[in-house]
């Protein structure tokens, strides 16, 4: 059978290879407003494999509104280059990262990510679906404590619940 666009890539053990940054910590604050939500998230990443000289971070349908590293912008095709499926830092260390991206959650009809249903904002990440939140390690084995922050308008959005089921 042919495969299709939308058919998910087969992963195999015997291609498995460590990440070459682990995420310390994740802090993530989202902004809610209707029509768009601007997410911003600070990680802090470690280098793990000495030789990696670019970090490529998970990322699909959403707008890039500023990078920084260690709270120095970066700057489009010197600093990172940027595709349909993520974003690549190019001369990368252990740093801390701080992305601000604007995502649709209205507009969102694959339930993953952050989407909008029934008058709730909704959010599924597994198994890869975080990267349609913000730029990130989007793997199942980066493991790495969240912290999260909501903020909206208490009239449309009324009970806020981050970090909870």
């Amino acid at each position: 059978m042919a495969r299709t666009d939308n058919a998910p890539a087969v992963k195999y053990l015997k291609d498995y290879q460590a990440p070459d940054f682990s995420v310390d910590d994740l802090k993530l604050l989202f902004q809610i407003e209707t029509g768009k939500t601007t997410v911003t998230a600070t990680q802090k990443l470690t280098r793990t494999n000495a030789a990696a000289k670019t970090l490529r971070l998970d990322g699909e349908k959403m707008t890039l509104v500023s990078a920084k590293r260690d709270g120095k912008a970066l700057v489009a095709g010197t600093d990172y280059t940027l595709d349909d499926t993520g974003l690549t830092i190019l001369n990368a260390d252990s740093m801390t990262l701080e992305i601000i991206t604007v995502i649709e959650p209205e507009k969102n009809t694959a339930l993953e990510g952050l989407y909008a249903s029934g008058g709730n904002y909704c959010t599924q990440c597994e198994p890869e679906g975080f990267r349609k939140i913000t730029y990130y390690l989007d793997r199942s084995d980066v493991m790495t404590t969240f912290t999260t922050r909501i903020e909206a308008d208490k009239t449309a959005c009324p009970v806020l619940l981050g970090n909870g089921n």
